[in-house]
């Protein structure tokens, strides 16, 4: 032991919390989480630290809808916690964020990045929520076995075109709202099992009740190992406790399928949350990270 930084000490990994990233992979990569900012009824939050998932979803009870929207971080937000890791001896910053066609997130953290003597790089994921936070755990696996910048970002790249997405919006209202699918009709009586992979926003299928929304959903996820024979993870999410139910049977119904090797479970925070609504629940699926 020579008592030096190993190069995986001095690179800090950077995302925003629309990653949606857990607990376990934070500390797991000693991942720094900026907060986004959610603004319910006037009032503005810090996403995790101010306001959690049970928190904000308190606000639509009694089936009221609130006023609510998302912000991105602040540039000043971004220098404090690139300060604080330069601080603690990192040399190279990974900042990995929401796609910046969703969110300015990314160009604030380009923007703070010239505030600090390290070198900071950006990177757009082209994703959002837990995608994001697949695309951390991935950076964190090349940053550990040595990799630099260009290998996470010819391995995220690679990675997005191989994730994909399948969920249920609880409140259609604010997906229409907020803009982030504004392509799709979402009936009020039909349910609507959305998916997104390959850059492509669809209806999936429209079943009438909820619990065959399970079935789609699992169906979507086993279709993955047609073209990812090495394996998948699967990241289960969850809104509030009316979609706990629907979340666990999603997971249950994929437990010790063959190839599966995987399934991690998350909550739908409130930057997510913010454009679904309580009852959201779906998955994410991706290659395993090995």
């Amino acid at each position: 032991m020579t008592g030096e930084p190993t190069r995986s000490a001095t690179i800090g990994l950077v995302t925003d919390s629309n990653s949606q990233l857990t607990s376990e992979l934070a500390a797991r990569f000693d991942v720094e989480v900026v907060p986004m900012t959610i603004t319910i009824d006037g009032d503005e939050y810090a996403e995790g630290v101010d306001l959690d998932a049970d928190g904000f979803y308190a606000h639509f009870d009694g089936g009221r809808t609130p006023e609510v929207a998302t912000s991105q971080p602040s540039p000043g937000t971004f220098v404090e916690v690139y300060r604080r890791l330069v601080g603690r001896g990192c040399t190279e910053i990974w900042s990995i964020h929401i796609a910046e066609a969703m969110s300015g997130t990314a160009g604030s953290a380009r923007i703070a990045a010239g505030s600090v003597d390290v070198p900071v790089h950006v990177i757009d994921t082209g994703s959002a929520s837990f995608g994001v936070a697949a695309c951390v755990w991935a950076a964190g696996v090349v940053r550990d076995r040595g990799g630099d910048a260009d290998d996470v970002r010819r391995r995220i790249d690679g990675f997005m075109s191989r994730l994909g997405t399948a969920f249920m919006v609880g409140v259609p209202l604010l997906t229409e709202r907020g803009g982030r699918a504004p392509e799709l009709e979402l009936p009020g009586e039909a349910i609507s099992v959305i998916a997104m992979d390959g850059g492509e926003v669809r209806v999936l299928e429209q079943v009438s009740t909820i619990e065959d929304t399970v079935d789609v959903m699992s169906t979507y996820a086993t279709s993955w190992l047609e073209r990812e024979p090495a394996g998948v993870t699967v990241a289960v999410g969850t809104a509030d406790e009316p979609s706990r139910d629907l979340s666990g049977r999603l997971a249950a119904a994929l437990t010790d399928v063959p190839g599966i090797d995987h399934i991690v479970h998350y909550r739908v925070g409130p930057s997510v949350g913010a454009h679904t609504g309580p009852g959201t629940f779906g998955l994410f699926v991706f290659p395993t990270i090995r």
